[in-house]
Parts: structure tokens; sequence; C-alpha cells
């Protein structure tokens, strides 16, 4: 009867404790709760895969080492060599990296000025780094007082600064946040706690971006609870123009974790959309990689390449290895004509500044959109993305650094895309004798009705092998080549 009686009372504390958890710490999985809000951001989603092009900024008090830490090189440090990530590189204590903040003073900086460069550049969007893994808040926190307006001989937030002027031009905002990671306050990134997990069970546990080197003193678990998920609200509520959170880094963050901070979003502004990065397949777009370029794969979700200017996000200051305009267009154009957005980063200086090249070709960028808009904004991928000798293909940043940029674009090189029942296809060199031939485009494909470039109508054959197309006269002399809408039955 004992024995019978202790299962029973062990059956009503289960269920007492199932009963009184569950709303404390969420379901076991959540995955069909967050398949249903992600399932409500349709409208959303498609509007951000419409917009084709947007301007990342990485900024913080990391600009103003810019790379180099008592006479040494990232190069010469641990980790990886971007500057942004110095304080782990370097292994710099919290309290010595913190005192940063009392120099910081970036008067140079305007809020005005990059976002009309991002509009006149063709972008749509801007997403800038509230706050890094260093843990330091590029706007007004009341959360904590580790943020650019408390913190520093500054006084402003750069935040609020952008979001009036993206409203001023026309710019959808959204916002950067290192959820998991924070060198400051985040604790060691419940490392040690996962470890003992993964000990027991035999699994290796990675270390990457941890801060093992000097945590904060406080539990990953007060970490999310007092600064973490707090800020997350505080920005939405802030700044309710933010259409996008960009998390990152969710390395050891747990599925109910990565829950918490969806719904959370989701919660405050449910058409918010969130990035892949939040971790445990809990975004509401996919990023495949920085400085990527993927294969033709389809993705079942919108995506997303983020890529630099340079092989740094934050600035770095001897890294003077910049992209051409026309290496960028043709970033945009593989990845356009895949089916995804390229979200291209700027990196301001220590002193608000942004570099010289990165203005220079961002003009060059938006000379280009202005004449070719129609074949990028809106359009998706056709059966075929690119025809033609250059198809580098680029893996990450450490590969575009190492190698540089070996595609030799040629007149016969073309990229297509959709939109409203037209092909258009889009070389970025012109042809010597004013003709363009493409393959792609042969009758097995289709039968070309009509061929335009811009609003005028313009000479073509077609045949079995392919289209033929006499170019006006002048787009010989164009410096990034042409596109052509291309009707067909």
């Amino acid at each position: 009867m004992n024995r019978y009686f202790s299962a029973f009372l062990s059956f009503c504390l289960l269920s007492f404790c199932m009963t009184i958890c569950t709303p404390l710490f969420g379901q076991a999985d959540p995955m069909s709760e967050w398949q249903k809000m992600n399932a409500s951001k349709k409208e959303a989603l498609k509007e951000f895969q419409d917009l084709k092009f947007g301007m990342f900024i990485h900024w913080g008090l990391y600009s103003i080492p810019a790379g180099t830490w008592k006479g040494k090189k990232m190069e010469e440090m641990k980790g990886p060599g971007v500057a942004e990530w110095i304080q782990l590189a370097a292994q710099i204590p919290r309290k010595e990296y913190a005192a940063l903040a009392d120099q910081f003073n970036p008067t140079s900086f305007n809020a005005d000025e990059i976002a009309r460069m991002a509009r006149d550049a063709g972008m749509k969007y801007l997403v800038i780094t509230a706050k890094h893994h260093e843990g330091f808040a590029m706007y007004k926190s009341d959360v904590s007082s580790f943020n650019i307006v408390d913190a520093t001989p500054f006084k402003r937030d750069a935040v609020a600064e952008l979001v009036k002027a993206c409203r001023k031009y026309g710019v959808r905002f959204g916002v950067y946040y290192s959820h998991n990671i924070d060198w400051a306050d985040g604790a060691d990134a419940q490392y040690k706690e996962t470890k003992e997990a993964n000990d027991r069970l035999g699994k290796p546990t990675s270390t990457f971006g941890a801060n093992l080197w000097d945590p904060s003193p406080n539990t990953y678990q007060e970490y999310l609870d007092e600064k973490s998920v707090p800020q997350v609200k505080e920005l939405l509520t802030k700044y309710p123009e933010i259409r996008y959170m960009w998390f990152d880094m969710p390395e050891l963050i747990r599925k109910e974790q990565s829950f918490r901070f969806y719904k959370t979003v989701y919660d405050i502004n449910p058409r918010v959309i969130v990035a892949e990065r939040i971790g445990n397949k809990m975004g509401d777009y996919a990023i495949p990689g920085d400085n990527q370029i993927p294969d033709d794969k389809k993705y079942n979700m919108p995506w997303e390449t983020v890529g630099t200017f340079n092989n740094s996000w934050g600035y770095k200051s001897y890294d003077h290895d910049w992209k051409s305009a026309q290496e960028l267009l043709y970033w945009l154009l593989q990845i356009v004509s895949k089916g995804g957005n390229y979200m291209l980063n700027i990196g301001p200086r220590g002193d608000g500044s942004v570099p010289e090249p990165v203005v220079k070709n961002l003009k060059e960028i938006g000379d280009w959109m202005k004449v070719n808009q129609d074949a990028i904004y809106g359009s998706s991928a056709w059966k075929v993305s690119h025809e033609g000798p250059s198809d580098y293909k680029i893996t990450d940043t450490e590969q575009r650094e190492r190698d540089g940029f070996k595609a030799s674009i040629t007149p016969e090189d073309f990229w297509f895309t959709q939109k409203d029942g037209a092909v258009y296809a889009i070389a970025l060199k012109s042809p010597a004798n004013g003709q363009a031939f493409i393959k792609s485009l042969h009758k097995a494909n289709g039968i070309v009705k009509k061929v335009e470039m811009g609003k005028a109508g313009i000479k073509f054959s077609q045949g079995p092998d392919g289209l033929r197309v006499f170019l006006p006269a002048g787009v010989k002399d164009s410096p990034h080549g042409y596109s052509l809408k291309v009707v067909m039955d």
C-alpha cells in the first residue's frame, strides 16, 4: 500500500511542478508556438525580400583602437582578425576596456549624411549595432549605464539620430543586438554550465566568443534577466520604427532562451522580422554566412548575405583592401540573381566619420542603381541566375582577404532576375561591337516578344541558341554595363 501511495504522491508532485513551471519556463519544445508567430509575418517578409539592398553599420568603442592594442595588430593576437573583436583578441580586462568610453567623442558623426548616403546608393534599409559583443550600447539605455549617452563625453544617442534621419529619407530601420555574448556583463556566455553537462555526455563544448579571461561575476541567467532581454524590450519600445532585429552569435544559447528573445520581440511588435542568428532555427530569414555568395540552392525562406567594404566590420585603421564599385556590383548581382538580399557594411571611424572609399564607391553604385533599379527591386530568381565565365565562388571573409577578388568580368557575363512577367538580363561590361548575345534566352526558354532598355524598345533577333540584342550607341560608354527588360511568352 505504501509503495502505491508513494507513487501516487510522486505523480501529483510531478503534475504540480509541470503546471507551475510551464508558465515560468515555457514549453519543453516551443517550436509549434514559434511556427505560428513566424507564419503571421508573411507580408513583412515579402516586403523585406523586395528591398534587396541595405546598409549595415558596425560602430562602437572598438573603432577607437581600430585593430591595434598596445602596439600589436590583431593578426598578432588570438581569435578573429576583425576590429570589433579586439577585446577578445587582446584579452582586455573589462574595466580597462570600459575606459575607452571616456575618450569616445565622435563629433564627426552625422546621421543625416549617413542615411542620405544610404538612400542615394539605392539602399532601402539600414541596420546599426545597437550593442555589439563588447556590451556597450550605442543608445541611451536605462537598463545599463554602459552606453553612449551616460558613459562618454559625446552625450548623444546615435541610434535615435539614425532613426530620425532614416525616417526623413525613407530608409527602413533595424538594429543589431548581441543577445548571447556580452564581454562586459554576460558572464561566460554559460560556457561553464554547458561544459559540465556536455562532459557527462562526452560532447565537446565550444569556447568561441565566450569571455573566459575576465568574466563578469553575475550568472548568465542574471545577464539575460537584467540586461539582455530588458534592452531588447527597451529598444523596441523607444524606437517603434524598428523593423528588423539582427541578433548574432547564438553559439551556446538554448532553444528556450532563443524563443524567449523571439517572443519578446513578437509581443511588442509582431511585424518585426528576426535574423537567423537568434539561434536554434528560430529566425524569420536566413543568413548564408559573412561575405559568402551561396550556391544556387533554393532557400525555403528569405535570405540575406552580409558583406564588408574591406575585410573588417568595425573600423580597422590599416585595412585598405577596399572593394571597388565594380566588385560590389558583382556581389549584388550574384546575390540578387539567386533571390537574396545584400546588406553591405560600413565601419565609421572613432570620430564618427565614414572612410572616403566607402563614400566614393557608394555614390558610384547609386548612379548605377538609378539606371538599373527596375531589374533589382521587387525581383526574384529566374530559372538561370548567371551565364558567362566570371563565376567566382566566395565562401567567407577570410577567403576574400587571402585571395582577393579574382573574377574577370566580361561582356559575355549576364545575371538574370524576373519581375511582373518579364526577365531582366544584367551585364556589367558592354561589348565593343554593340551586340549582346545571351545564350540563356533561347527559344526553348520562351519566345521573346519585346526587349527594352529603360522605356525604349530595341532591336533583337532570337534563335535556338540564344538572343542577339543590338544595343544603343551610348551603351559602350557606360562604366558598369546595362540591363535589358525581356518580355517573353
